[in-house]
């Protein structure tokens, strides 16, 4: 395992390999305001044991990664992109597998349409199409308004009121457990230790806890590349999805894998947003597509 900060435009990202360097590379990609180590460590364990190097990192605003001045520079996803592009460019990787998570899967989706010849295989988990506001609908739901007939389907009501209930309540570790909590579902397990561990692991690390939540702002941010159609993505596409998601309920994976051809839709029973149950990761690791077509390879 070893660490290196990369530098993207004037950024320094905090990155991590696994694995060993002369394997494919698996680039994992995790959500909003999430720093690289959201992601569990039995979930890379396991993908490097299936014979892949894992390369995970945090994105600007979190962790040990470069702050920004929002107001004065504000980011969207395709910036967001480019600091995964800037990763693989200083890891020596022509391309890699890319799976992502939330937001992070988003970014992905991006990289696959825009970049096709840097994404040898495409895991998308518990996220939504990248050309999708969520923020409209949010709003709705809060205010008890229904939604439009063309909105994919909104967050569950209890994960709504927990945002009502919460409001103003201070940030840390404990609250982030909370928040875990009511992400990870009531049908699988939550393994408190483990979240709490990775969580309190999190907020000792940050330069700045606080400029994560810039990335609700950037989530926001619509640009035309955004918008192109997941039509053409080319990339062997997997999409991992709780069918307990209090998120994005499981319309958004479907609206994925109809949008995305030859996509295959794997529903996980009972699992949520976030992978804090017990064997869950491991179990997600086998579903991260590490294989790649071998015309696609060929051409590389």
């Amino acid at each position: 395992m070893t660490e290196m900060f990369v530098t993207s435009g004037p950024l320094r990202l905090w990155t991590e390999r696994t694995g060993n360097p002369d394997h494919p590379a698996v680039l994992l990609i995790m959500g909003a305001s999430a720093q690289g180590f959201t992601c569990p460590d039995a979930l890379v364990d396991r993908l490097v044991a299936r014979g892949v190097q894992v390369i995970r990192y945090d994105h600007r605003d979190t962790g040990r990664s470069s702050i920004i001045d929002f107001d004065r520079h504000p980011y969207g996803l395709s910036d967001l992109a480019a600091d995964a592009l800037a990763i693989l460019d200083a890891y020596d990787l022509p391309s890699a597998h890319v799976a992502g998570a939330s937001m992070g899967g988003m970014i992905a989706q991006w990289l696959a349409v825009h970049e096709p010849a840097r994404v040898r295989s495409l895991t998308l988990l518990s996220t939504t199409p990248m050309g999708y506001d969520p923020g409209p609908l949010w709003e709705r739901a809060m205010a008890g308004q229904p939604a439009d007939r063309d909105d994919l389907p909104p967050p569950s009501p209890r994960f709504l009121q927990y945002l009502a209930d919460s409001e103003g309540t201070p940030p840390g570790v404990e609250a982030d457990v909370a928040l875990f909590r009511v992400m990870n579902g009531d049908v699988l397990p939550f393994d408190e230790p483990a979240a709490r561990a990775v969580l309190e692991r999190c907020w000792a690390r940050a330069i700045d806890p606080s400029a994560a939540a810039h990335h609700n702002r950037a989530g926001r941010k619509m640009d035309a590349v955004r918008l192109t159609p997941l039509s053409t993505i080319t990339a062997p596409t997997a999409i991992v999805h709780g069918d307990q998601d209090p998120i994005y309920p499981s319309g958004h994976a479907e609206a994925l894998a109809a949008a995305i051809p030859g996509a295959h839709l794997h529903v996980v029973p009972g699992m949520g947003h976030v992978y804090f149950s017990p064997g869950l990761p491991e179990q997600l690791a086998g579903l991260i597509r590490v294989d790649a077509d071998p015309a696609r390879a060929a051409r590389r």
